[in-house]
């Protein structure tokens, strides 16, 4: 029969402070799910260049901000009364570097909107460009939703698989940038392909940072930092 004796004080607090750290990694991860929505948007905005969607998502970064200052308050609040120690801490440190990479992604769907209005309401597109655009976001989209549930799930194969969609957005990026080169004599058109490379940058960072997440994955599991890297190996003599 199990024991009906009340846990000791010790016991009471380690479990609060494991049900406060579960909250934290909840509430992390739900802030994954906020910017999913910001870059679904983001994409939306960019897919017709509508600068009134991008005001919107510019306006509503405040929410992924909110989520960076709760979790991150948390945390060191969380450090500041408890000392957690092996596996425990190792998450603690971890959820510090993830809310920071979610915060960046927000910042990144951010500089993308603000973008969109530079060259002007109803500027001259190259439809190759916009749709390369918009399927390396789709791409950086499917990374931040793997990180989430590599994380969620400490699933270190799913982490490092983040590589291989990783090379694919970077490869995109490089596309762009040479589309964008010969895009034309247009003085109109040169400068809306200039802003997108710098828009397929910003997608390429959230993608970068997706990746982060998932190094984080790994660091949790096995106690290790690795490296992914989204370049290819040179092999060694």
């Amino acid at each position: 029969m199990p024991s009906s004796r009340p846990l000791s004080s010790g016991k009471r607090v380690r479990s609060h402070f494991h049900e406060e750290l579960e909250a934290l990694e909840q509430s992390a991860l739900g802030g994954i799910d906020i910017v999913l929505d910001q870059i679904d948007r983001t994409l939306e905005a960019l897919a017709h260049q509508d600068v009134e969607l991008a005001a919107l998502v510019i306006a509503d970064d405040d929410r992924v901000d909110g989520r960076y200052l709760e979790v991150h308050q948390g945390v060191l609040s969380l450090l500041a009364r408890q000392a957690p120690v092996a596996g425990d801490l190792r998450l603690v440190a971890s959820l510090l570097h993830v809310i920071v990479r979610i915060e960046r992604m927000g910042d990144q769907c951010v500089n993308i909107c603000k973008l969109l209005p530079l060259s002007g309401h109803e500027p001259p597109t190259r439809p190759e460009i916009l749709a390369l655009l918009i399927r390396m976001g789709g791409i950086a989209r499917s990374e931040v939703s793997q990180a989430k549930h590599s994380f969620a799930d400490r699933d270190v194969a799913l982490a490092e698989d983040l590589v291989r969609q990783d090379r694919e957005v970077n490869q995109i990026q490089r596309d762009i940038f040479r589309m964008a080169i010969e895009a034309g004599d247009d003085p109109d058109i040169r400068e809306w392909a200039m802003h997108m490379t710098l828009v397929a940058r910003c997608i390429e960072r959230i993608g970068d940072n997706a990746v982060d997440i998932g190094e984080q994955t790994a660091f949790v599991v096995g106690g290790v930092f690795p490296e992914f890297s989204a370049e290819p190996q040179v092999p060694t003599a």
